[in-house]
């Protein structure tokens, strides 16, 4: 697969290609994981270097059918992916013009989100059984909080009435973002 032109013109702008309107033909299947711990392995070797893993992150999607693929406008090759593309490593809540939060979360690729009603965390199982929050970041892609920012963002919490338990969460953009339930029948 051949990214050389490809990236040094994201590097340039910094933006993120169009890989959703790319349909060429699949090429196979590439020898490359993303580990549920977010480290990049081709060939059984973790990749070393962040430039190169932010690089392929930018043109990578998923498809319909459950699949993640590396997409230029010729090729396209499919990767194994554990859990989630990707992990959220920082979260800073900023005032918006109305005096209320804003929570943006940062990647370990680089990307931002913007918490809202556009970019909800939901709460899903890991391939450990875990409930873990996540949240959409784009072309099918999502990221898993990781185990700083998740206890970081649970000290943070508000509580709200959930059934037979309480919900955590918190307000970004007037949308609420859970974070998990207490069973108050456990306490």
């Amino acid at each position: 697969m051949s990214l050389e032109p490809l990236l040094s013109r994201i590097e340039a702008t910094g933006e993120i290609p169009p890989v959703d309107r790319w349909n060429p033909d699949f090429c196979g299947d590439m020898d490359l994981v993303i580990r549920s711990d977010g480290v990049w392995v081709h060939e059984g070797t973790p990749i070393g270097r962040p430039r190169l893993v932010r690089l392929l992150s930018t043109v990578l999607r998923r498809e319909s059918d459950g699949d993640y693929y590396l997409v230029t406008p010729v090729e396209k090759m499919r990767i194994r992916v554990e859990d989630r593309p990707f992990a959220i490593v920082d979260a800073e809540c900023l005032d918006d013009d109305t005096g209320a939060g804003i929570w943006w979360l940062t990647t370990n690729v680089g990307d931002r989100v913007r918490l809202d009603d556009r970019h909800r965390l939901t709460v899903t199982m890991t391939p450990a059984d875990e409930p873990v929050p996540e949240v959409s970041v784009r072309f099918g892609l999502s990221a898993r909080l990781n185990r700083n920012v998740f206890y970081r963002l649970v000290e943070l919490a508000d509580q709200h009435q959930h059934g037979a338990g309480l919900e955590l969460g918190l307000t970004s953009a007037g949308c609420w973002q859970p974070l998990g339930w207490i069973d108050t029948e456990l306490l």
